[in-house]
């Protein structure tokens, strides 16, 4: 359901954000972004510069090859619009990703390889939600080399809530899980019960995982 329509409004800005993942002959995975910025107005930028209406102001292009722990290998960058003439320049950091995993830590190695005027602000946005595209793509990120611990995507949102009913109909055997707390020796608990997971707390002799 689309939401709902809006009188006497004017269009101003458009953003589009594209993402599309491509399984590779040799066991990698291609993770592509494409973001393009454009005004429904003509545009006088600093300097006098000028962009007709639905000229791009930014398009930009991301390739991550990565393979199935969604590390990354490779990465090419690509700029076919951009506001200023130094915004190139931005670029060659972005091959510090090489070696970045998106299953952990992602965010804080953006801003780690390419914060402040190391990179370039859109770039880094791109990248940034790359790694949702890549969870959805590779499908052997969400398992678990043990099979007493959890997908990763669980405990992650609303919808997987441990204690919610998604987990406890898919995923019945990881409800009411607890991650070990910081600094602690023991496993992680799974709850099992009858009961709603929520009512009775967990039992750290039960299911160690």
């Amino acid at each position: 359901m689309p939401l709902s329509p809006v009188p006497n409004r004017v269009p101003k800005h458009l953003r589009d954000v594209r993402y599309r993942s491509f399984e590779r002959a040799d066991g990698l995975w291609d993770v592509e972004g494409e973001l393009v910025d454009t005004k429904a107005y003509d545009l006088v930028l600093s300097g006098e510069r000028k962009r007709k209406a639905g000229e791009p102001i930014h398009h930009m292009w991301i390739r991550c090859t990565i393979d199935t722990t969604l590390t990354v290998v490779a990465i090419e960058v690509a700029m076919d619009a951009h506001p200023l003439g130094e915004c190139p320049l931005a670029l060659p950091a972005m091959q510090r990703m090489v070696g970045c995993c998106m299953a952990r830590g992602w965010r804080k190695a953006i801003e780690a390889n390419l914060g402040n005027i190391e990179g370039c602000t859109h770039m880094r946005e791109l990248l940034f939600n790359m790694a949702t595209a890549a969870f959805q793509s590779v499908n052997q990120a969400f398992a678990r080399p043990q099979s007493d611990q959890p997908p990763r995507h669980l405990g992650q949102c609303k919808g997987w809530d441990f204690n919610g009913k998604g987990v406890a109909t898919i995923y019945p055997q990881f409800i009411g899980w607890q991650a070990p707390k910081p600094g602690s020796t023991g496993t992680a608990a799974v709850v099992t019960t009858s009961a709603t997971p929520a009512d009775k707390p967990a039992d750290d002799s039960a299911n160690k995982g």
